[in-house]
């Protein structure tokens, strides 16, 4: 999918600059065209001439090199994608900012292309709640960020911050072009994170979900060109820019913001950990703890999957998602007659890199049809795509 692909890689002062080598080689052994700038700072880590050797071209350095002025919004026209690898904790902030002091900040801040950032740094930056702030801009202006990896740091830590490795920003940029516009023109409804069902005006019932499955299928969808409703429960998670965000708390608000649009909705994924059980009566006052104890009576709250299921018209597709601790196929494919759903994806409790929070899922997919086709642990918004896929194919 690389061949002939012009790709502008920005290489910024990290200890992970030496991946960039790595990196430039293997895009250009995909058939890609490759130019490289380079902070000053990068320079420190590794030189100019090792990626102008590998990529065949002049790297740049500087925004003015021997009395000749650098064309940075050429670069940033000539470009399909934009490449920052590694995009240091400096980089990322200058780039949140807008501050242009060298040739890498001035060619992002005047691109037109896609821009993809991988970031790199010790596991405490990376956590920080200013490095947080800044990934949460770059992402509200479109930018892509390429997840980090957990693994040795140069502290000698273990942990988040590592930079992606090269194969697998490559496997990146061939899944990119693969499904560039493959959504165009659809429109599509998710919903995502838990939902929150109030006791009293300090208490609430919910459950575990970040709602970053959800997300990550927004973002994925997006990204192929679908015009994307997501429709979210209460969450601290970083949401996709140019979508459509209705934010909710409760199972009935879900089950309103969804009838809203679901009649022009063409793939509509059920993804959100909706509680199943609502309290009859709802405290106008914190409830007192007494030496008694507490009896709540609660009522079924509104089946959101299976509604849908009823109104669906035959070019909608309807996703739902199953989050089970036992006999989960069975549980699955009961969940998908009943609700007459298209295709349900299955996570089980015991996946230990699955569930609630992880970064990772591991997902089987029930059809309509009959099929059922299992998936290998991969990073949420990798298995977004595979959902993507199998909808597709369908």
């Amino acid at each position: 999918m690389l061949q002939g692909k012009k790709i502008l890689l920005g290489v910024s002062g990290s200890i992970a600059a030496y991946k960039a080598a790595a990196l430039t080689r293997l895009l250009v052994k995909n058939g890609a065209i490759v130019k490289v700038v380079m902070t000053k700072a990068a320079t420190h880590f590794i030189t100019p001439l090792t990626l102008s050797t590998l990529s065949n071209n002049k790297v740049l350095t500087h925004l003015f090199e021997e009395d000749t002025w650098s064309n940075h919004v050429m670069l940033g026209r000539w470009a399909d994608v934009m490449v920052i690898a590694p995009a240091s904790c400096n980089t990322i902030a200058k780039m949140a900012h807008g501050i242009c002091d060298n040739i890498l900040q001035a060619i992002y801040l005047s691109a037109t292309c896609k821009v993809m950032i991988a970031p790199a740094m010790d596991e405490d930056m990376w956590h920080h709640s200013s490095t947080k702030q800044n990934i949460e801009k770059l992402a509200s202006f479109g930018n892509t960020i390429i997840p980090v990896a957990n693994g040795f740091l140069a502290s000698g830590l273990m942990g988040e911050g590592r930079m992606a490795e090269p194969e697998y920003i490559v496997d990146y940029l061939n899944q990119y072009f693969q499904d560039s516009n493959d959504l165009q023109g659809k429109t599509v409804l998710i919903t995502a994170g838990p939902t929150q069902e109030a006791i009293d005006p300090v208490r609430y019932i919910s459950n575990h979900s970040t709602g970053k499955m959800g997300i990550a299928l927004a973002t994925a969808c997006y990204q192929r060109g679908a015009t994307v409703t997501l429709v979210l429960g209460p969450t601290n998670e970083v949401v996709p820019p140019n979508t459509n965000i209705v934010r909710v708390v409760t199972a009935q608000q879900m089950m309103d913001a969804c009838i809203h649009v679901f009649d022009k909705t063409d793939i509509a994924i059920m993804c959100a950990a909706v509680a199943d059980y609502t309290p009859v009566h709802v405290a106008t006052e914190k409830i007192k703890k007494s030496d008694q104890n507490l009896n709540i009576a609660f009522t079924k709250t509104p089946d959101i999957l299976k509604h849908l299921g009823t109104i669906k018209k035959d070019h909608q597709i309807l996703v739902g998602f199953a989050l089970e601790t036992n006999n989960e196929n069975e549980y699955a494919l009961l969940k998908l007659q009943q609700k007459n759903a298209d295709f349900i994806v299955l996570n089980s409790m015991k996946d230990k890199d699955a569930g609630f929070g992880k970064d990772t899922n591991k997902i089987t997919i029930f059809s309509k049809g009959g099929t059922v086709t299992s998936f290998e642990t991969k990073t949420k918004e990798a298995v977004a795509h595979d959902i993507i896929h199998t909808i597709l194919n369908h």
